[in-house]
Formats: structure tokens, C-alpha cells, sequence
């Protein structure tokens, strides 16, 4: 061997090793969420009953003879209460998208992971089927114990009750979902008498079937891995963003004690090493080491603390809203507020005034109908009695508006164009129709611009009791035949 030549060792992995390796690739263990109760946990479930009071009873809502809120895809119409759009309002879901990211982005800065902890539909439905699972098999210990214990009809029946409330909860979210596309009350008779279309049978299936899996069996896996929004907050984060921490400098070192004890005499801290801040996370981690990406920020870990401090006599906040700098520093709560209100913070709330009140300005400021100029392209432009130069458009005119509606249409062109006929149009509410239009120019004027491109202006007005509600203008083009 040459001595110069350089190798690399090759060892054999040792059985330690090797065994890490493989657990690495095991199965997650299931975790035993135990239920809290406090200030945080009575807010998550008020948030539980007004995302689901809003998500199950907005369907059923009436306005005006028609579902209130309605997105009718087969009729390219969107129905938000009084407000109907068309596919050509695309730009105002733009907006709305802008919106909710800026207000995302404001929020993680401020507050963390505050839309994950307790809004987040994931959250929110898990909290809900954790709810039925503790009902119908027992808190924490209990269901360690049914699930270890070997299978009976007391086991059987419980995890019976479970599955089926869960998939009963599942179809029913599946059918609500399906129901902003297709009219509920429609959806509903129809599938009383199994009679609803492919597709509908179809989404509600795949939709509650995405419910049940996500909310019943991944839970904690959807936030850690499968969820974007744990990846990229980390850059929405700095110091100053409020976030669960742990008081090190006030909980360490850990120890149990009894209640009567002296904690500084024993030299220990606040923490008695109860566990229970794991016990109740719902996604399994141990806030005590500090902030982590699994930390959804439900806050529940804040409730049983305060819990045990109440019981040992010691001040609550041992784990709090807090952040960085404050924890590492002991500011006060005074401290802490003038640093929540930072640059970054300013410019995401400016940056959100500013799109919601141009969003909120271009609807109220939305013309109650909508004009598009097609040209007929079966006849283009041709020469009729006396040379008279002829081009026939097609003008698709929308009502937005919730009543019928009259329409007058006119132009505006160059060297006595004219319309063939008059046009008036009349709209039941929320209809849209294409109408046939003849523009004309006279045989001398036609004769000396043959083969010329005239600019055009179509202009539709729409008709009050009292005159002119509102007017729409529209650019064409009138072809001179040679």
C-alpha cells in the first residue's frame, strides 16, 4: 500500500448504533392528552363555538330567497349576503388573500402561533375529538389503562361509541362543506332520498374522510410535519414576539416538595417537577426546554401550571405569554409592552390598514352591473343597402344587483354612427344575458374611411324610477369595410 495515499476507515456500526437508527423510523408514540381547564382553555373552546357556529350555520342562512353565502361554480356565481360576484371579481379574492396574510403576519409577530393555538381548523376539530374520546373512554389514565388492557365488551363498546361519534361528526363536516357549492336545503333533500349527484357524494366522503384521519388520528402530526406554517414562522419571529415560556430563572432546578416546605431552603425553585405542562400539551413537548417549533401555543401548559401554583401557594406565571428578551431579562409587563410595538409590528399593521381599505373601498365603490364588448366574429364588418357600413357586437351584461333592473345602450363614435335600432335590456335579479347589437355608419361617410379602424363607446345605463342610477363605459373598435 502506498504510505502517501490517504484512506478512509471503515468501521462496523455497533448494536447501539444500529438500534438508534431503526427507532428513528418507528412509529411515533400516541399521546394522552390530559384535559385542562382554566382562562386559556375557556377561550379555545369559545373559539370552538364560534368557528363552528359561523362553519355549520352560515349554510342555512337565508337572504333574499336564496342561500346567503353560496359559491355556485356551475353558475360562475359567488353569493357573500347581499354581495354577488362574478368570475371577473377574481381580484377581490386576491385581495381578500392579502389580507388574511398580512393580518397571519401581524398576529405571529405580535403573538406567535396565536392562530395555531386556537382558531386553526386543525386545532379546533382536534379539540373537538379529543372531547368525544375523553367522554367516551376516560381522561388520560383511563384511556392509557382501556388501551392496554386486552379487548372486552366494556372496551369494544366504548371504542365503539368513539368511532362512531367521530364519524358521524366527519360526514356531518363533509356534508356542510359540500354544502356552500351545492344550495344545502337542495343537498339535503337530495340525500334524504339517496339521490345526490356523484360529485357531492364524493366530496363529502373526501372531506370527511379528511377530517376523521386529521382530527382523530394524526392530530399533533398535521402541526409538526405536514403543517407550512411551523416552518416559515421562525422568520416572523424575533425576540420581542410574545411566545409560552418558561421562567428558568424562577422554576430551576426542579424538585418535589411538600406544600409546607421552603423551596429556597431546599434550594429549589417554583417547579415541582409535576409533568403536568406534558401531560396536557397536545403535541408532546416539555415547554421547560425552551421554545420549540412544535409549540403551537394553545397555552393549555399555562392553565395546569397556574393550577399548581394555586395549590402550593406560589405566584402564577411560572409559564406565561412572554418573550425572549422579557424572560431573559425579568422586564416587567410595562417593559414587555412598549417592545411588543416595533418597526416590523408597524409595517405589518400599515400594510394591512392600507389592502383592507382599498378592498373595502373597491366593493363599496363596485358598479351594480358589469358591461363585457364582444364582436360577433360571424360577421365582422359588411356593407348593407345604400353602403351603409354594418359591424354587430354581442354585449354581455351582468345584473349584480338582488332586483330586476332596466338598461339602456348608446354609443359614442365618430362621423354619425349610429345604433340600427334601439336597445333596451331588462334583467331579473342576478341574471346575466348576451344581447345582439347593430352599429351602423352612413354610406358616405363609409365610403371615404374604407378600410379604416374607428375607435367605439358603448354606454350602458342603468334605469331608475327617478333617471339614471349608474352608467358603464366600454372601448371597442368599428371595422370600415373596403
Amino acid at each position: 500500500m502506498n504510505p502517501s495515499r490517504k484512506v478512509i476507515p471503515i468501521a462496523v456500526a455497533s448494536s447501539g448504533a444500529a438500534a438508534a437508527s431503526l427507532f428513528a423510523y418507528e412509529a411515533p408514540n400516541k399521546i394522552y392528552a390530559r384535559a385542562v381547564s382554566g382562562w386559556f382553555a375557556a377561550w379555545r373552546w369559545a373559539m370552538v363555538w364560534i368557528t363552528q357556529l359561523v362553519f355549520y350555520g352560515l349554510p342555512w342562512l337565508q337572504w333574499n330567497g336564496r342561500q346567503a353565502v353560496l359559491f355556485d361554480l356551475e353558475g360562475q356565481r359567488f353569493f357573500l349576503f347581499g354581495l354577488a360576484l362574478y368570475p371577473q371579481d377574481l381580484i377581490y379574492l386576491t385581495a381578500l388573500l392579502i389580507v388574511s396574510a398580512l393580518a397571519l403576519f401581524l398576529f405571529t409577530a405580535v403573538a406567535g402561533r396565536l392562530w395555531c393555538g386556537f382558531a386553526c381548523p386543525q386545532t379546533v376539530y382536534t379539540e373537538i375529538f379529543m372531547w368525544v374520546e375523553r367522554k367516551t373512554e376516560g381522561d388520560r389514565i383511563a384511556r392509557m389503562r382501556l388501551d392496554a388492557a386486552p379487548w372486552s365488551v366494556q372496551k369494544l363498546a366504548r371504542k365503539a361509541a368513539k368511532q362512531t361519534l367521530w364519524v358521524a361528526i366527519s360526514l356531518w363536516t363533509g356534508f356542510t362543506f359540500v354544502g356552500y357549492f351545492t344550495p344545502i336545503l337542495t343537498l339535503a333533500a337530495s340525500t334524504a332520498v339517496w339521490s345526490a349527484g356523484p360529485w357531492e357524494v364524493f366530496w363529502v366522503l373526501f372531506y370527511g374522510t379528511f377530517t376523521y384521519g386529521n382530527a382523530g388520528y394524526l392530530r399533533e402530526q398535521v402541526c409538526k410535519h405536514m403543517c407550512p406554517y411551523a416552518r416559515f414562522q421562525g422568520a416572523m419571529f424575533d425576540r420581542d414576539t410574545l411566545i409560552i415560556g418558561y421562567d428558568k430563572a424562577r422554576g430551576e432546578s426542579r424538585g418535589s416538595r411538600p406544600r409546607s416546605a421552603d423551596a429556597k431552603a431546599l434550594g429549589l425553585g417554583d417547579c415541582i417537577d409535576c409533568t403536568l405542562c406534558v401531560q396536557v400539551c397536545p403535541t408532546g413537548i416539555d415547554i421547560r426546554n425552551g421554545l420549540q417549533s412544535n409549540c403551537i401555543g394553545c397555552a393549555a401548559c399555562i392553565d395546569v401550571c397556574d393550577s399548581v401554583m394555586d395549590k402550593m401557594n406560589y405566584p402564577r406565571g411560572l409559564i406565561r405569554y412572554s418573550t425572549e428578551n422579557a424572560l431573559a431579562h425579568g422586564w416587567s409587563r410595562a417593559e414587555l409592552r412598549q417592545h411588543i410595538v416595533r418597526p416590523r409590528v408597524l409595517v405589518y399593521g400599515a400594510l394591512l390598514l392600507v389592502v383592507a381599505g382599498v378592498l373595502v373601498a373597491s366593493i363599496s365603490l363596485r358598479s351594480p352591473f358589469r358591461v363585457n364588448v364582444i364582436r360577433d366574429r360571424g360577421v365582422m364588418a359588411r356593407t348593407v343597402a345604400n353602403g351603409v357600413a354594418e359591424n354587430v357586437y354581442r354585449l354581455q351584461v351582468m345584473n349584480a344587483t338582488e332586483t330586476a333592473q332596466r338598461y339602456r345602450v348608446d354609443i359614442q363614435g365618430p362621423h354619425g354612427m349610429a345604433l340600427a335600432q334601439p336597445v333596451d335590456i331588462e334583467l331579473q335579479p342576478i341574471e346575466e344575458r348576451y344581447v345582439p347589437v347593430t352599429v351602423r355608419l352612413p354610406g358616405a361617410a363609409a365610403m371615404a374611411l374604407a378600410g379604416q379602424k374607428l375607435p367605439l363607446r358603448f354606454e350602458v345605463r342603468q334605469l331608475a324610477d327617478s333617471g339614471t342610477a349608474a352608467e358603464v363605459l366600454e372601448d371597442s373598435t368599428f371595422w370600415v369595410p373596403r
